[in-house]
Formats: structure tokens, C-alpha cells, sequence
């Protein structure tokens, strides 16, 4: 047990020294630092301001079945998504398939193969960009004004619910992240497929499912569970039925699903280094 502690203090150590690299290079050159992150936040705050601003002239955005979606309501959706989004694309930055593919073309890749530190780390502190920190700012702000707004008794398992809502999604995107970039290993350009998947899915789930038809919907609960990871928790914080008959329960596997997917991805990830070739460059 202890050497396993050691160990592990020691990766930590050795990620926040890729970090802290990563930190001061960007550092370096401070007024393109500021510009880059300002323009990060300003993607948030366009994309967000465009229904903020249109809502409400029609004074709500109401679903297939006449369910009624407030500013509020919707914002807070909105709102833990980009967050969950924005936080996984700081943390799983290195494997964004345009990032990987490029170690992959330009043969950096294999660096990180001879070098003595586990290969997942490396890859992890390879591209910690601190400009999204304004985008996850501006993201709890969001939520913090969708919960401002809604009319909900708050309790313990509420909060909860709603922090199991970011980890999943966290961990779901993160999947997609290594997934798409373990195909760059074979395709070594990125795949627009994963990106669909990827960016597609976060803009998706950022209002409620039930806006969308039913073929879609059903596509992203049963075949792809992205309803899962925010949508029903949302529902279940407002007090308001799950689709299709569904029970309370599964507002809470938002934790289970998007882990899920990690562990899946990971063991793809394994699958395809121990099938890399380089490019021979």
C-alpha cells in the first residue's frame, strides 16, 4: 500500500510539472495569451446570448409533448453542459483528435513511446490550454443564474444529482475524446464522424431532448445515452416525469454511463497503441 502511494504522488507530481510547462509557456507571451482567452469566452457568451436574447419574445421554448421551458430552465441545461464540456476539453485536451493527429503525422508520437513515464500521462499534460478557464467561468456563471432562476426545495440529493450530471458528462465526452483520438493512429487525420459525435452531441444536449423528434430523441437515450447525462437529471431536479415511462432511477446513472464510456475508450486507446505503426516520419 505504500509504494502504491508513492507512486501515485509521484504521477501527480510529474502531471502538474507538464502543467506547470504548459503554464509558462503560455504565460510567455502575455497579450496573446489575454486575446486567445478572450476569444474562448466569447464563443460561450455569443452562442449563449443568441437564445437569451430570443426566448424570450416568445416567452418560452415549449417541447413535442407542450412541456414549457423557461430562460431559466433552459439556461441551467445549457449551462451544466458547456461546463462539463469545457472542463473535460482542459483536462482531456491532448487526445482532441486535431491535437494527437499531428504527434501522430509529424512522429512526436514515438517520443512518447521511449520516454520513461507512462504514455497516458504524457498525453494528458501534452495540451493544457488555460484559455478555456474563462469559458468555465462563464459556464458557472450560466448555471449559477439557471439556478438562481428555477423554483426548486434544494436538497442534498438534488446537488448531488446535478454533480454526478457534470462528472458523467465529463467522463462521456472525455471517452469520445480518446476514442477519436486512438483513430487518428490509423487515419492519422481526424475523423469527422467523431466529431459529429463530439461536438454534435454536447450542442444537443445543451436544450431539452424533448424539442427534437422522436426518432433523435430515442437515437440519443437508448441508442446513444446522452439523454442520461444531464436531460434526465435536469427533468428530475424540476420534479417533472421522465420520458417513455422511464423511472426516478434513471436520473442517477448520469455517474455510471459516462465512466462507462471512458473505461470502454481507454481500452480501445490500449488496443490501438499496441497496433501503432508511425508514420515513419
Amino acid at each position: 500500500m505504500a509504494s502504491y502511494w508513492t507512486e501515485t504522488r509521484s504521477l501527480a507530481g510529474l502531471y502538474l510539472r507538464l502543467l506547470g510547462a504548459q503554464a509558462r509557456s503560455q504565460g510567455a507571451y502575455r497579450v496573446s495569451f489575454a486575446l486567445d482567452a478572450l476569444s474562448a469566452m466569447l464563443i460561450t457568451a455569443a452562442e449563449f446570448a443568441a437564445f437569451a436574447l430570443v426566448l424570450p419574445r416568445f416567452g418560452a421554448m415549449t417541447g413535442q409533448h407542450g412541456v414549457a421551458w423557461t430562460l431559466g430552465e433552459v439556461s441551467l441545461l445549457y449551462g451544466l453542459a458547456e461546463l462539463a464540456f469545457v472542463l473535460m476539453d482542459l483536462l482531456f485536451g491532448g487526445f482532441d483528435a486535431p491535437n494527437l493527429s499531428g504527434h501522430v503525422r509529424s512522429g512526436s508520437f514515438s517520443t512518447f513511446l521511449l520516454r520513461p513515464a507512462p504514455l497516458v500521462l504524457q498525453v494528458f499534460g501534452s495540451d493544457f490550454a488555460l484559455r478555456r478557464l474563462t469559458r468555465v467561468l462563464l459556464a458557472a456563471g450560466i448555471v449559477a443564474y439557471g439556478l438562481s432562476q428555477v423554483e426548486v426545495d434544494w436538497t442534498a440529493g438534488h446537488a448531488l444529482m446535478l454533480l454526478g450530471s457534470v462528472v458523467g458528462m465529463i467522463a462521456f465526452f472525455g471517452g469520445l475524446f480518446v476514442i477519436g483520438g486512438t483513430l487518428t493512429f490509423w487515419t492519422v487525420d481526424s475523423v469527422e464522424a467523431m466529431n459529429v459525435l463530439t461536438y454534435g452531441g454536447r450542442t444537443l444536449i445543451s436544450y431539452p431532448m424533448d424539442i427534437y423528434g422522436t426518432f433523435l430523441r430515442k437515437t440519443f437515450t437508448y441508442l446513444i445515452p446522452a439523454a442520461f447525462l444531464s436531460y434526465f437529471p435536469v427533468l428530475s431536479v424540476l420534479g417533472r416525469p421522465l420520458p417513455d415511462g422511464l423511472p426516478v432511477a434513471a436520473a442517477f446513472l448520469a455517474p455510471l454511463v459516462g465512466p462507462a464510456l471512458l473505461a470502454a475508450a481507454f481500452a480501445f486507446w490500449r488496443f490501438g497503441v499496441r497496433h501503432y505503426q508511425g508514420t515513419g516520419t
